[in-house]
């Protein structure tokens, strides 16, 4: 039985179509949608309609959870060019974000800015909080490693903290690591149920 099946994906709004960085998010929603996940996004422009394109071009299916702001200043809103094929509107940036987090069962996480990073810290806290029944994250290129070397150095990081991620490099490896984190979501899940039946 399938654990993972919706990947909410994470990263930079401003990456243009001639941004490698949006080359590469193209890429991976493609393969992986391939491999039969749904593709979930925050509806905008840059990494946003990336992945909804990759989700098209392999057949998927592309949901965009989206908000209209009257004054803010720096947010890129809904992209007309982002190909959904279902809009969720939710009423401030917070409750998007949550929105994100609730309909993702793993979430791919690129290079980004602000947003990105505060997307990225609670993903990573509610993974910590729920260890063991948690949300994967897939964090997407190397300079995620010296991101999380600065966070053991400088931070009060827990040995858990570090079980609730991989880094990946290439489409394939981020299939696999979502297998593999299934795999184990699968098997605590069955030590549940037995501990559950072992009770009645």
């Amino acid at each position: 039985m399938r654990i993972i099946k919706q990947l909410s994906y994470f990263g930079f709004a401003d990456a243009a179509q001639n941004d490698p960085l949006y080359k590469e998010a193209y890429e991976v929603s493609k393969y992986l949608t391939g491999k039969g996940y749904v593709c979930i996004n925050g509806g905008g422009p840059g990494t946003m309609r990336a992945v909804s394109e990759g989700a098209k071009s392999a057949g998927g299916y592309a949901i965009g959870v989206t908000f209209y702001p009257k004054d803010i200043t720096n947010f890129e809103g809904r992209d007309p060019g982002n190909p959904l094929d279902e809009e969720i509107r939710t009423k401030n940036y917070l409750e998007r974000t949550l929105k994100l987090l609730e309909l993702g069962d793993a979430y791919v996480i690129f290079r980004g800015g602000t947003g990105t990073i505060s997307e990225f810290g609670m993903a990573w806290g509610l993974a910590r909080l729920y260890f063991g029944h948690h949300k994967p994250l897939i964090l997407y290129g190397d300079f995620w490693n010296e991101i999380i070397r600065e966070f053991e150095r400088n931070m009060r990081i827990r040995p858990e903290d570090l079980k609730v991620y991989k880094v990946v490099n290439t489409p394939d490896e981020a299939y696999k690591a979502i297998q593999i984190f299934e795999g184990a979501l699968a098997a605590q899940e069955y030590v549940h149920q037995e501990e559950k039946a072992f009770q009645q």
